[in-house]
């Protein structure tokens, strides 16, 4: 850890926000092998929050620590959602800087806000004026041609000027066009140095790296140069690694858990939620890759595939899953 920081600040690992992917019974099967990991929603726009009929902001309070990722660029709005964010329990709101993609661009938020750092700063400075959580930002190095150092820093010096102390960066720049969200996760080529020098060069904020981070080695090394680490596809794809992150990360003295004992954790939410309406492959499809690496993995991901769907799926579908593991 750098100097003059906490060793147990709230944001030493993270789960990244991940459309589709991290909805509220993904993060309350996460909250099973970490209690100290930052669990992200989904990226919701202010326009979802306000206008829709459905509860963007619904989420389990058993399962903090949660931070509610904001989508949108309106200074009005997103102060009105924050508030309603520190209301319902979340304990940080994050401006989304990092999307590439083409729709979230045309609802001008997204990536393609670092071209626009003023505009970002007055986000955050409306935000923070609503609510005393933390208000983060999560960006890229760059955009397009804008990828030089010194327009990184200016971004950061703009923002954190209005009073933003804690960044995510992701550390590869962004294509606004000929890339999709997944090339842009992948092509561009990541550069954990220009993070380290971000937080070098700014050793009062809070500065969190993401991208390209999979195993508990490569968090320990960047926990070296920087204040917190965020994964993404890997703690998705094989979140028994998150089995480990408490002992690893935060407290030496924390048992591990296992990939059976999440799952097992899991039944009396799942009954719980079955009672009021969710169908099992709503819950079951975050937990396709709880065994990787262990015999019987197979098994397991095609017995829920092929049964969590059905009329009147209940627990015992997990259950019997559960009969073809050897961890």
């Amino acid at each position: 850890m750098p100097q003059n920081q906490p060793h147990f600040y709230r944001g030493r690992f993270a789960v990244a926000p991940m459309l589709d992917w991290t909805t509220r019974h993904c993060r309350y099967f996460h909250r099973q092998f970490s209690r100290h990991a930052l669990l992200y929603t989904e990226m919701v726009t202010t326009q979802a929050i306000i206008h829709a009929k459905y509860d963007h902001l619904d989420f389990d309070l058993a399962a903090p620590p949660v931070a509610l990722q904001l989508g949108g660029s309106d200074p009005a709005q997103l102060q009105h959602c924050a508030r309603l964010a520190e209301q319902r329990g979340y304990q940080e709101i994050n401006l989304n800087v990092g999307c590439p993609s083409d729709r979230v661009q045309n609802g001008m938020f997204g990536a393609c806000l670092m071209a626009k750092a003023e505009l970002v700063a007055e986000c955050v400075q409306q935000m923070q004026q609503a609510v005393q959580i933390p208000v983060t930002v999560k960006t890229r190095i760059g955009i397009d041609d804008l990828d030089s150092y010194d327009f990184l820093c200016d971004f950061i010096q703009k923002v954190q000027q209005a009073g933003c102390q804690e960044f995510i960066v992701h550390a590869r720049k962004a294509w606004l066009s000929g890339l999709s969200p997944k090339q842009n996760r992948e092509i561009p080529p990541l550069d954990y140095e220009r993070v380290y020098q971000l937080k070098r060069d700014f050793p009062h904020l809070l500065i969190s790296i993401n991208g390209g981070i999979k195993t508990l080695e490569e968090m320990q090394r960047h926990l070296q140069q920087v204040d917190g680490v965020m994964v993404g596809r890997e703690a998705y794809h094989n979140p028994s690694l998150l089995g480990y992150i408490d002992q690893a990360l935060f407290d030496a003295d924390a048992p591990i858990v296992t990939p059976r004992q999440a799952v097992e954790k899991m039944f009396p939410y799942i009954e719980n939620q079955l009672s009021q309406g969710v169908y099992l492959n709503h819950i079951v499809r975050h937990m396709l890759g709880a065994f990787q690496q262990c015999k019987g993995a197979r098994q397991w991901r095609r017995y829920l595939s092929e049964n969590a769907y059905k009329a009147g799926a209940g627990v015992e579908v997990v259950e019997t899953a559960l009969g073809f593991v050897e961890e």
